[in-house]
């Protein structure tokens, strides 16, 4: 999970998405390792143990995590990761559609031996954030312009 800029002690809005995506995607019937990853933020917890916290207190997540707490950049959260799941038979990555869309793009660039694992998460519900599609569509532009030439 990619963690957003969250100054603030408790997980901002899209932070809070992008946990409520992770949760959703985990697949009850398969061993699941979910890492939270993002670095220090003005607070004086990193964007992982805000997003972690947010998961175990808020929303009474019970099972267990990882923490990535480095990273100062998408590119960053997934080279900092990947260590982490070098082993696992599929790789998730949570958070807005665009922008997990472009971590994956970096997992490709990053590590194209782990590409074939990756598998799209559940970041994407009919009809949720329907008041934030205008916002939401203009930042997915900006989100992807870097990797724009590695999309299919």
């Amino acid at each position: 999970m990619l963690g957003f800029k969250n100054p603030q002690p408790d997980a901002n809005f899209i932070n809070q998405i992008r946990v409520q995506v992770a949760l959703r995607s985990i697949d009850p019937t398969a061993e699941t390792r979910l890492i939270f990853s993002g670095g220090p933020t003005t607070a004086t917890r990193s964007e992982a143990r805000v997003m972690a916290d947010y998961a175990v207190n808020k929303l009474g997540y019970q099972g267990a995590y990882l923490l990535e707490e480095e990273s100062r950049t998408t590119w960053d959260n997934i080279a900092n990761s990947l260590p982490m799941i070098e082993d696992v038979d599929r790789i998730k990555i949570a958070s807005l559609p665009a922008h997990a869309l472009k971590a994956r793009v970096y997992v490709r660039r990053q590590r194209p031996d782990l590409a074939s694992k990756l598998v799209k998460a559940a970041d994407y519900k009919f009809g949720e954030w329907a008041a934030l599609k205008p916002a939401l569509a203009a930042y997915s532009q900006r989100t992807l312009r870097a990797v724009r030439e590695d999309l299919p």
